[in-house]
């Protein structure tokens, strides 16, 4: 009977909208099997509603139905250099003297110049041979794992990396290993249960982004050493932040050099648009552009993003003040909130996620910081574990103090509402 329903919203539907196709009874099964899946999200309080951002990505922002000015304090947007007029300026002079798009991929006719000079770039911002541009990191890491294991090799991996670590791996054919997270001797048993694999990795997440958490990275390259392993690091978000010069999460642990293989993003400090790269040995890239399925079979990165990203990268090079400028909102923000009685995770890092355990609670109190003009979202399972609900808070270089204050007041003053603290 459900099915007949939905048949028939579906005819309705069509006949409103004028779509060509009618509804059939494959599609009515779908609509029924996504209607329990939408129930299962609502009942378990985990729905994720999009507030529709009018304005273009800052500090301060305004939401679709409220003129007020909002606090934002939930972007990857670390330098604040998303909308910088500079920024802008390049992606319009790259839109009028190359386009806006290749309209291919690259090894057909989407390869330009501006390409080839941000790999350049990137290759040596990193202190690498060479690099590699993706359409997202999620890309790097999707295309990277499957062309370079074989079924003799082994990949071991941190159990709390991103998704798209886990969905690269699951696409290729070594063996897969898991490790607690950030536990060295748990990593240490399988690389001795793996020695005899032609070649083994060890994969991690340089800052793990729901936490704030450091990689160990001088244990695992010392494990690495020892075990004749390669160490893959994903450092988006500590690319353009970390360090004293923004060269990620090696600079800040004084290791540079220790990966032999990072992908990272444009999409966050570096600019904000979109965009991944790998970045490592010369004959690893070029294996790549023959045999990674994202690169050979996506367009080619738009022109406009390129010369962004570009810009960020001179910016940076030239001048690291905002680097050094997050660094200290990010402790600024920090010690209030924990004089204050709220627990933060992470150790430094701008993720600094305010826990609460209890996800009707965490919602609830984003949605009172909402209506207090500060802009958060509440994490709950199944993007974080069960009974670890929080409030990822992220800072930006382009915060002023009077904006972290107003924050952590909002945050002040809704924990005593909801007795938090």
């Amino acid at each position: 009977m459900a099915r007949v329903v939905l048949a028939k919203a579906c005819q309705l539907h069509i006949a409103k909208h004028g779509c060509v196709r009618y509804s059939t009874e494959a599609q009515a099964v779908m609509n029924e099997a996504m209607y329990e899946v939408m129930t299962s999200i609502h009942e378990a309080g985990t729905y994720k509603p999009e507030r529709v951002i009018v304005t273009r990505q800052a500090a301060s922002i305004r939401v679709a139905g409220n003129s007020n000015d909002i606090l934002n304090f939930c972007a990857n947007n670390y330098l604040g250099l998303s909308s910088h007029p500079e920024v802008v300026n390049a992606a319009k002079k790259a839109l009028d003297d190359y386009g806006s798009g290749l309209s291919s991929t690259r090894f057909i006719c989407g390869t330009q110049d501006i390409h080839k000079e941000l790999e350049e770039k990137l290759a040596r911002f990193h202190k690498r041979e060479d690099a590699i541009l993706y359409a997202s990191c999620f890309d790097a890491n999707a295309g990277i794992f499957e062309a370079l294991l074989t079924p003799e090799d082994a990949v071991i991996s941190d159990e709390l990396n991103h998704a798209s670590i886990i969905d690269g791996i699951r696409l290729c054919k070594a063996q897969r290993h898991r490790y607690k997270h950030m536990d060295v001797n748990d990593l240490e048993s399988i690389l001795k249960k793996t020695q005899d694999c032609r070649m083994r990795m060890i994969v991690t997440d340089g800052v793990f982004s729901m936490d704030g958490d450091i990689a160990p990275l001088k244990e695992l390259v010392s494990l690495a050493d020892t075990y004749k392993a390669l160490l893959f690091v994903d450092d988006c978000h500590g690319t353009g932040l970390l360090g004293e010069t923004g060269r990620g999460t090696e600079e800040l642990l004084g290791l540079h050099g220790c990966s032999d293989i990072i992908n990272s993003t444009l999409g966050k400090a570096l600019g904000g648009a979109a965009g991944g790269y790998t970045t490592g040995p010369k004959p690893l890239i070029d294996m790549l552009r023959q045999k990674s399925r994202p690169y050979l079979f996506s367009n080619t990165l738009p022109p406009p993003v390129v010369a962004s990203a570009s810009k960020v990268l001179d910016m940076i090079t030239d001048d690291p003040s905002l680097v050094s400028q997050l660094a200290k909102n990010t402790k600024h923000f920090r010690d209030r909130m924990t004089a204050a009685g709220f627990t933060i995770w992470g150790k430094g890092h701008p993720i600094c996620p305010v826990m609460f355990g209890d996800a009707s609670l965490a919602r609830m109190f984003s949605e009172e910081m909402l209506k207090r003009g500060v802009f958060v979202i509440g994490f709950s399972f199944p993007v974080v574990p069960k009974g670890k609900a929080r409030i990822r808070v992220q800072i930006s270089a382009a915060h002023s103090e009077e904006e972290i204050e107003r924050c952590v007041e909002a945050f002040i003053e809704t924990g005593k509402e909801l007795k938090v603290i």
